[in-house]
Order: C-alpha cells, then structure tokens, then sequence
C-alpha cells in the first residue's frame, strides 16, 4: 500500500484572511486541479480555500467544532486542523490500524465526493487523514 503527503488542512475563523496570507506573505499560488467537490450538506457546510505551492495543497478550512457531531463521527478534521495522507488501498490501510489496536472514524465520502476517507490521532492528539480516491 502505498501512502503519500497530499495536503496540509488548518482550520481559520476567516478562511479570506488565512488565504490572503499564504498567497501574499507565502507566495503559494490558488489550487485549480485535483480539487475536492464538498459535500455540503452532510455535516460540514464550511468554506474552503484551496493553495499550493506546486507539490502539496493547503486546505483553508473554516472551523467547525461541531462537524464530528453533525456527521456522527468521532473525529473531527475541522476543530484544529489535520494532515492528509493520499493512499492506493484504504481497505489495507485500515486493517492495518485495527492490528495496531488504533481506533478512526470513517467517514466513507461524506465530506468530499469521491474520496473515501478515515480520521484518527496520533498520540499528541494531531488529527490525520488517510484517503483513497474512488470513482
């Protein structure tokens, strides 16, 4: 299975101001391909900016401290913020966070269309994504 860094997501109070600021004082660019249709009205209806800097994306999502409850998942990616790991097999990779006894929430493709994703903590509490794109 393999894994690879697909974006970094910080979750912002003003996605406008957060944009602004890694567009002009970082000198990331807007993100056109590859972009995620949101699924808005399954429990996460926040905006979000979309930037690169040619080889990783940065989601600039609003914060939402409610989205795990409104989704009735366990984890939410959008109280602090994750990273986001891009996976071929979701199925392997799950299996092997059950063997190591490390619980996620799947949330399948209620967020964004087409990707299956998982959300689980490491042991500081940092929120990680793994998903896998499924047409």
């Amino acid at each position: 299975m393999k894994m690879t860094l697909h974006h970094i997501n910080l979750s912002t109070e003003n996605v406008e101001r957060l944009d602004r600021f890694y567009r002009d004082v970082m000198g990331l660019s807007e993100e056109s391909g590859g972009l995620p249709t949101l699924e808005k009205r399954q429990g996460y209806a926040g905006d979000v900016a979309f930037v690169t800097d040619g080889a990783i994306q940065m989601h600039l999502a609003q914060k939402d401290i409610h989205a795990g409850f409104n989704s009735g998942q366990t984890v939410n990616p959008v109280s602090r913020g994750h990273i986001a790991y891009r996976t071929d097999d979701i199925d392997a990779f799950k299996a092997h966070l059950d063997a190591q006894g490390i619980p996620y929430s799947d949330w399948g493709n209620q967020a964004v269309e087409g990707w299956h994703q998982i959300f689980f903590y490491d042991p500081d509490g940092n929120v990680i994504e793994v998903h896998e794109v499924r047409e």
